[in-house]
C-alpha cells in the first residue's frame, strides 16, 4: 500500500461509484448532490491521515484515521445557533454537547466526527478555532461544540493520537458545499461496517410541503454490524457473502458504532428535530443494524431555518415558523430513506484497506450489490 498523509477538502469529489449510480433502486427523490450539502449553507470538510504499514508501533503507526467537520451554516455565520435535537439508540459512544442540546435545543459551531480517542481533542480544537476567529463572541462567552466518535482501532494506531488540532482546523477551513467525497475519508478513514470497508456516507431527499420543497440531508460515519447482519433492499446479503473475508491478525473488539447527522432547511423546533433524529434508527435497521451492546448509535438533527442571533439577543418576543407535528410523516420517511442510502454509500464508495498488523478489510463486491438490487424483495442473491 502506498503511504500517504494528506488533507482532503472538497475540491476533489469522490470518483467512486455510489449505491444509486451503481444501480440500486432506492426510494425517494434526492437533491442535486444527493448529499447533506443539498441543505443550503451546510458544508463538509475532511482531513484524512493514511501512513505506514505492517506491525503496530504505538505512536508511529500504521495510521488510518482522520476528522470530519460539518458546518451547519456558512463559516462566517457559525456563531448563530441552529435548532437541534439528539437521540441515543445505544449509548456506548460519545457526542459532546448533547446535554446542552437537550436543555436548550440548539447548537453552534462546526460538528466534528473522528476516532474514539481523539474525540476530546476535536472538541477542544473547535473551541480554540472559534475563540481565535470570533474573538468578540468568545472573549467572555462559552462554547459547547458537538464532537462525536467511532472506533477505528482495528486498522489504526488509535493510541498513537495522530489527530492534532491543526487537522481539525484544516477540516473546518476546507469545508465546502456541493459534491463531497465518501468512503475512507475524514473520520471514516479507518472504519468498517458489516465486515466490509466503510466510513463516511451521505444522501438527501426532497420533501414537498405547503407549496415548496424542503431538503433532508443525512451524513453517517458507519462502523457497525457483523457480516451476517447485512441487509440490502430487503435481501439478507451478508449471510450469503462469505467472501471476501476480513483478515484479523490482532483482536477485533466489538466496539462498533454509527453517528448520523441529519440536516434540514425545514422550519422545525427542537422537539421535532429530536423526533427526526430518532427516525435514523429505521434507516439503519433497513441495512441490518440493531444496536448491538458494544455499539454507540447516536443521532443528531438540526434545522437551518429560524435564524436567531446568538448571545446578545434583545429583550423581545421571537416569532418562529414551524411545520405542524401532524405533517411530519413525510420528513420522517425522508430521514429513513436518506440514512439507509448514506450507510450503503459509505460501503459502495470504498476500496480494500490494510492497516495495523496487516489487518485487512475488503470492499463490498459491487457485483453482489447489483444482483441484490435486481431481485424482488426477499429473493436469494444467486452465486
Amino acid at each position: 500500500m502506498n503511504n500517504k498523509k494528506h488533507d482532503c477538502g472538497q475540491s476533489e469529489p469522490s470518483k467512486m461509484l455510489r449505491a444509486r449510480t451503481l444501480g440500486l433502486k432506492l426510494e425517494g427523490i434526492t437533491g442535486q448532490w444527493n448529499s447533506i450539502t443539498d441543505v443550503e449553507g451546510v458544508s463538509v470538510g475532511y482531513t484524512t491521515l493514511i501512513n505506514g504499514s505492517g506491525a503496530l508501533d504505538v505512536g508511529s503507526g500504521p495510521v488510518r484515521t482522520g476528522v470530519t467537520a460539518i458546518l451547519p451554516r456558512p463559516i462566517e455565520q457559525l456563531c448563530d445557533p441552529v435548532k437541534a435535537g439528539v437521540f441515543s439508540l445505544n449509548g456506548n459512544g460519545e457526542l459532546t454537547g448533547s446535554h446542552y442540546i437537550e436543555e436548550v435545543g440548539k447548537l453552534s459551531l462546526p460538528i466534528t466526527i473522528t476516532n474514539t480517542h481523539s474525540c476530546g481533542l476535536a472538541r477542544d480544537a473547535v473551541i480554540q478555532w472559534a475563540a481565535a476567529r470570533f474573538q468578540n463572541v468568545y472573549a467572555d462567552g462559552f462554547a459547547l461544540p458537538v464532537a462525536a466518535e467511532t472506533y477505528d482501532g482495528f486498522l489504526n494506531d488509535i493510541n498513537g493520537f495522530h489527530i492534532k488540532s491543526k487537522h481539525v482546523y484544516s477540516a473546518i477551513e476546507n469545508a465546502a458545499t456541493g459534491q463531497i467525497q465518501e468512503g475512507s475519508v475524514g473520520g471514516g478513514t479507518g472504519m468498517k461496517c458489516f465486515g466490509f470497508k466503510a466510513g463516511s456516507g451521505t444522501s438527501s431527499r426532497i420533501v414537498p410541503f405547503a407549496g415548496r420543497d424542503y431538503t433532508i440531508g443525512t451524513f453517517v460515519q458507519a462502523n457497525f454490524g457483523n457480516r451476517e447482519d447485512l441487509m440490502v433492499l430487503g435481501h439478507a446479503l451478508g449471510k450469503e457473502l462469505t467472501e471476501p473475508v476480513m483478515v484479523r491478525n490482532s483482536p477485533d473488539p466489538d466496539l462498533s458504532s454509527i453517528i448520523a447527522i441529519v440536516a434540514t432547511d425545514a422550519p422545525l423546533l427542537p422537539h421535532q428535530l429530536k423526533r427526526l433524529a430518532r427516525r435514523a434508527t429505521f434507516g439503519i435497521g433497513k441495512t441490518g443494524g440493531f444496536a448491538r451492546h458494544g455499539s454507540g448509535d447516536i443521532f443528531l438533527a438540526f434545522s437551518t431555518a429560524n435564524t436567531v442571533p446568538n448571545f446578545h439577543a434583545s429583550e423581545r418576543l421571537l416569532h418562529l415558523d414551524m411545520v405542524p407535528d401532524e405533517h411530519l410523516d413525510r420528513f420522517f420517511e425522508a430521514v429513513v430513506q436518506s440514512t439507509e442510502e448514506a450507510v450503503l454509500n459509505s460501503m459502495t464508495a470504498n476500496s480494500d484497506m490494510a492497516g495495523r498488523d496487516h489487518n485487512f478489510v475488503p470492499a463490498i463486491p459491487h457485483s453482489a450489490l447489483l444482483r441484490a438490487g435486481s431481485l424482488g424483495h426477499g429473493d436469494r442473491v444467486p452465486d
